[in-house]
C-alpha cells in the first residue's frame, strides 16, 4: 500500500557557484546499505533523485555525476570514484559527496556500511586528500556519523553529519529534508535565488525537530557542520558564528522551481500535497522508535489525507 501512495520528494540542485559553470561541478553520491528494505528504498530514492536532477534538470554534465548503490557500493568503486575525481576536478571546481544510508559506532571507531568492507571516517578522509580542490562539500547523512567531523575537518571543506556522536545509531531523517531544501523557497531565508549549504543545514535541522516533536518523541540526532577547520562541528552554525561562514558563502545553485500554478487553490493544494509526502517519509522513518499502533494510525490518516488531497488536485487540472 505504502508504495502505492508514499510520493517522494524530487529534489533540484546545482552543485555550482552562481556564475561557474556547469563543468566545474561534481557530485559524487554513495547510497549504502540501509539496515532494511523499508529505508532502503527511501535512501535509494534520495541518492537518484539527486543524481537525476542534476543532469535533467540543471546540466551538470552527466561525466561528472555518480551514483554508486546496490553492488557498485563497495570500498573499492568509492575509492576508484574518488581517484576519477582527483584526475577529474581542479582546484577551482566545486565536488560534493553525499552519503546516503546505515552507520554503525564500535570501539571507538565510526563507519559507513557499505557491501562488503565499510568505511570509517579516516578511509574518507585520505581520500579526500587526493582531491585538488578548494571547495569540498562532504556530507554524510546517514546514522553515527558525527565522528566524521573530526576526520575530514580541514580547510576549504564544509562537513556536514546527520549526527552529533557515533552514539546517535539510529536511522536519521535528515537527509530527506537536507536534500528537499534545494527546491522550497521555504529554505531560501535570505530570498536571493540560491540556497546555501548553510541554509539546507537550517531547513534540515528544523524539520527533523517538528518531526520528532510532532511523534512525540525523543530526538535521537543532532546534526552538525563544520567549516572553519577546527575538527568540531556546530549544532546551531550561522554566518556570524565560530561555524557557518563560509557555508553562508558557499552556494549550491540557483533554486529552479517548476512554474507553480497560475490558480490559487491548485498552488495551495500543491503545497499541501507536498508537506504530507514529507510527514509520511519522516513517519516511516521514526517507526522503530514508536508504538505499533500508533504508528499505523498515524500512517493510515496520512495516506488517507494525501489520497485526497491528490484526487482534488487531479479533479482541479481538469481529470489529467
Amino acid at each position: 500500500m505504502l508504495k502505492r501512495i508514499v510520493v517522494f520528494i524530487v529534489v533540484t540542485i546545482a552543485l555550482v557557484p552562481a556564475a561557474a559553470a556547469a563543468q566545474s561541478t561534481h557530485l559524487l553520491i554513495v547510497v549504502g546499505l540501509s539496515g532494511d528494505p523499508e529505508h532502503g528504498e527511501l535512501f535509494q530514492k534520495w541518492g537518484t533523485t539527486l543524481a537525476d536532477t542534476a543532469t535533467d534538470k540543471l546540466g551538470v554534465a552527466k561525466e561528472n555525476v555518480t551514483l554508486l548503490s546496490g553492488d557498485r557500493a563497495t570500498r573499492d568503486e568509492v575509492t576508484k570514484a574518488f581517484g576519477a575525481l582527483a584526475t577529474s576536478a581542479g582546484e577551482d571546481d566545486t565536488v560534493m559527496i553525499v552519503l546516503f544510508g546505515h552507520g554503525t559506532f564500535a570501539n571507538k571507531v565510526a563507519k559507513f556500511n557499505l557491501k562488503g568492507p565499510d568505511m570509517t571516517p579516516d578511509d574518507f578522509a585520505t581520500l579526500v586528500k587526493r582531491v585538488r580542490s578548494k571547495r569540498v562539500v562532504f556530507v554524510d547523512t546517514a546514522s553515527a556519523s558525527g565522528p566524521f567531523v573530526e576526520s575530514l575537518s580541514g580547510a576549504g571543506r564544509v562537513i556536514v553529519t546527520a549526527t552529533r556522536t557515533g552514539a546517535e545509531q539510529y536511522a536519521t531523517l535528515f537527509g530527506g529534508p537536507f536534500v528537499e531544501a534545494f527546491t522550497t523557497e521555504a529554505a531560501d531565508a535570505d530570498r536571493n535565488g540560491r540556497v546555501s549549504v548553510l541554509e539546507a543545514f537550517e531547513y534540515a535541522r528544523r524539520q527533523v525537530e517538528a518531526a520528532y516533536q510532532r511523534e512525540g518523541l525523543m530526538q535521537t540526532e543532532h546534526a552538525l557542520l563544520d567549516d572553519n577547520g577546527d575538527r568540531e562541528g556546530s549544532m546551531n552554525p550561522g554566518p556570524q558564528a565560530k561555524d557557518g561562514q563560509s557555508a553562508a558563502v558557499l552556494s549550491l545553485g540557483s533554486t529552479r522551481h517548476e512554474a507553480a500554478p497560475a490558480n490559487e487553490k491548485l498552488r495551495a493544494l500543491h503545497a499541501e500535497r507536498q508537506a504530507l509526502e514529507r510527514r509520511i517519509e519522516s513517519l516511516k522513518l521514526l517507526k522503530s522508535g514508536m508504538d505499533p499502533d500508533k504508528y499505523a494510525a498515524e500512517l493510515e490518516k496520512l495516506a488517507t489525507e494525501l489520497a485526497v488531497t491528490s484526487r482534488q488536485i487531479r479533479e482541479a487540472e481538469g481529470g489529467k
